[in-house]
């Protein structure tokens, strides 16, 4: 059975990234039981079953199984997908009443609160894991314990944010994933019931969230941006007998820095980023040319790693030897290629780099303001979103270009393969993420004197920034 889109590479991720012990399980009901044999290595159950026990046989055994009404032991399970009618001493809460409701009136309410799918649309359904590219489901089972599933649960808000609601019906909870889900077109989170715990093997620490296979992608994109900004699983302990003030970002507790880099004179800090071979150095340059102070971070960042210094060590210390050129100096190629791969070396380099790099720059907002209490300093960081620097600056500028612009100036520039251009390309935050921290922007994707004239403009508009902000002390 063909699918629409390849799923191996985002669920595997996903998998990486929740460190899922079980496989995500599609889901798919067929309005015709036959198509069920176009489903390349599927099983049918030899014995009666339960939901639950198929559920469990694609997580655990790896397994892609199917089934219709008269594979499953009574009409309870098919029921909630909508391939069997309850019977009527179900319907009138007899049955639920016999273990869990104190009286059948009781037990009618349950069987009434209890979602399921209506009668008489599908006649089959199969289940397998999604990395396999089995079929295009209809919804995604996960599987996983508190922690795993608030991660998914932030991922799913990241983005055009709401409340989410869950329900738990008790025994038969599997209705509030799997019926809830085909009804609302929303993620549906319960906790297994006492049943699938039995019979479906479910964990004691294991809940379970049913996703429209539409909202895959969203899940996906926003757990890879919780990860780029810090929110990962497992849960770092930051440990509560500690100063965790390191683990803030500034604006929680880095008045005093603030209050010191942006002074009590005239000046103006000026923050400028954008993601790589945006052409940032061009348009300092220009503002530098019409009388802004620089300061770049990337000068900084040779400066602080020069042979024999604290981060120097730091960096041969970890990474080895093989960083160095024969004069002892960093190879920067060679450490580029190596932390672009690795997200978890590219943040460990950034520790080495970044306090060194803090330090000389407070020396040298110092410095420019000493000299003149009316100077505009612009203070290019490439990472400066990134590293929650922007409560450090009085306005933010973002140099944009083109994906494609970047990737050509990089090849040319670099030497990088296509492959690698873009692999740099994409570890940093995307141009729409950064947009929302910046309230100035300059378009870099055409021709310099196109870019100068922004420049002028921007400018202007920062001289009139420092005029108004003297007129209102």
């Amino acid at each position: 059975m063909s699918t629409a889109r390849d799923w191996e590479k985002p669920i595997r991720r996903l998998e990486q990234l929740m460190r899922l012990k079980s496989f995500p399980v599609a889901f798919k009901l067929f309005e015709d039981r036959n198509a069920l044999s176009e489903i390349p290595f599927i099983r049918r159950m030899r014995t009666k079953s339960t939901l639950c026990q198929l559920i469990n046989l694609v997580r655990s055994f790896d397994w892609t199984v199917g089934a219709d009404a008269a594979d499953f032991m009574n009409e309870l399970c098919p029921s909630i997908i909508g391939l069997a009618e309850l019977p009527d001493y179900v319907k009138d809460g007899t049955f639920r009443s016999i273990v869990w409701t104190k009286s059948r009136a009781d037990g009618k309410k349950y069987e009434n609160g209890i979602p399921r799918l209506p009668v008489g649309k599908y006649e089959a359904v199969a289940l397998a894991p999604l990395v396999y590219n089995p079929f295009d489901p209809d919804i995604v089972l996960i599987y996983g314990n508190p922690a795993q599933m608030m991660l998914l649960i932030n991922s799913l808000q990241f983005e055009n944010y709401e409340v989410m609601q869950f329900y738990c019906v008790g025994e038969t909870s599997c209705s509030d994933a799997i019926a809830r889900c085909y009804l609302n077109r929303k993620p549906a989170l319960t906790i297994p019931c006492y049943g699938e715990r039995r019979y479906g093997h479910a964990q004691d620490d294991e809940l379970v969230m049913a996703i429209p296979a539409e909202m895959m992608n969203k899940a996906l994109t926003g757990m890879e941006a919780l990860y780029r900004r810090g929110i990962r699983y497992p849960i770092s302990f930051a440990g509560v007998e500690t100063d965790v003030t390191h683990a803030f970002p500034a604006a929680y507790g880095g008045e005093e820095t603030i209050n010191l880099l942006r002074g009590n004179d005239n000046r103006l800090l000026l923050g400028v980023t954008g993601s790589i071979a945006t052409g940032k150095t061009t348009v300092a340059a220009m503002l530098e040319e019409l009388g802004a102070r620089t300061i770049d971070f990337d000068v900084l960042s040779r400066l602080v790693v020069e042979p024999g210094k604290p981060a120097w060590k730091d960096i041969v210390a970890y990474f080895g030897e093989q960083v160095l050129c024969e004069d002892q100096s960093l190879d920067r190629d060679k450490l580029r290629e190596i932390v672009f791969k690795d997200l978890e070396k590219k943040k460990k380099l950034e520790s080495f780099q970044h306090p060194r790099i803090g330090e000389e720059f407070m020396k040298l907002v110092g410095q420019f303001a000493a000299e003149d209490p009316n100077v505009i300093i612009q203070v290019v960081v490439p990472l400066l979103i990134e590293t929650n620097m922007h409560p450090l600056f009085h306005n933010l500028l973002m140099v944009y270009a083109s994906t494609e612009e970047q990737k050509k100036r990089l090849m040319q520039r670099d030497g990088a393969s296509e492959e690698m251009a873009m692999n740099m390309i994409r570890s940093q935050l995307s141009v729409e993420e950064k947009k929302g921290f910046c309230d100035l922007v300059i378009d870099n994707s055409g021709s310099l004197e196109q870019t100068r004239q922004q420049v002028k403009e921007l400018w202007a508009k920062l001289k009139k920034i420092q005029q108004e902000r003297r007129a209102g002390e």
